[in-house]
C-alpha cells in the first residue's frame, strides 16, 4: 500500500513535536490528522504542496504548512513537495509559468538575453511580475488539482488491486 512507502521516509510525529525550534507553534502541529497517511490527507497534501511549489515567493514551505494545517493535509508531504522547485529547477519552472502568464494575459513574452543576470531581471521586473504571478497561480492550481485527483485514483486503484489479490488467495489457497 502507498502508506508503507510514505511511512518509510516520514519523521515520527513525536520527534517533530519535541523539536526545540518548532515549540513556538504550540498545539497547532499536535493534530493527529496532520500526520495520518490516508487517501484523503495525502491527496490534500499533493494539492497543497504542488500549488505552493509553483508560487514564486521565498519560504514556500511556510505557505505549504499554513495551507496544510487548516485543510488537514498531511504536513510532511505538503512541505516536502515544495522542494520540486529547488534552486536547480526554479529557472525552467518559473520561465514556463512566465510563458503561461504571458499567454493568458495576451502580452508578448520578452526574449531572454544570452546571459541571464540579476541586472536584467531588476530592469524588467515591472513588466515581468504580472505574467509570472498569473502563470504561477494557474500552473499551481492545475498541477495541484491534477496531483489531488491522480493520488486519489492511484490510491483507490492500489487498494482495489490488493483487495483482488486477497480475494484470489482466499479462493485459490496454495498447499
Amino acid at each position: 500500500m502507498p502508506r508503507r512507502i510514505f511511512k518509510r521516509y516520514m519523521p515520527h510525529p513525536d520527534s517533530i513535536r519535541e523539536h526545540k525550534s518548532l515549540r513556538f507553534l504550540g498545539t497547532l502541529i499536535h493534530d493527529a490528522n496532520l500526520w495520518h497517511l490516508n487517501r484523503h490527507s495525502v491527496s490534500r497534501a499533493m494539492l497543497v504542496g504542488l500549488f505552493s511549489a509553483f508560487i514564486p515567493i521565498p519560504m514556500q514551505m511556510l505557505l505549504a504548512a499554513g495551507l496544510a494545517i487548516p485543510l488537514r493535509a498531511n504536513l510532511p508531504i505538503s512541505i516536502g513537495l515544495v522542494w520540486l522547485t529547488n534552486p536547480i529547477t526554479m529557472p525552467p519552472v518559473f520561465y514556463c509559468t512566465y510563458k503561461v502568464g504571458s499567454w493568458v494575459l495576451d502580452t508578448p513574452p520578452q526574449a531572454l538575453p544570452s546571459e541571464l543576470s540579476m541586472a536584467w531581471i531588476s530592469e524588467r521586473i515591472a513588466t515581468l511580475w504580472e505574467p509570472i504571478l498569473v502563470g504561477s497561480l494557474i500552473t499551481g492550481i492545475v498541477f495541484g488539482i491534477t496531483g489531488y485527483f491522480a493520488t486519489m485514483l492511484f490510491w483507490r486503484g492500489w487498494v482495489r488491486h490488493n483487495w483482488r489479490k486477497r480475494q484470489e488467495r482466499r479462493h485459490n489457497p496454495q498447499r
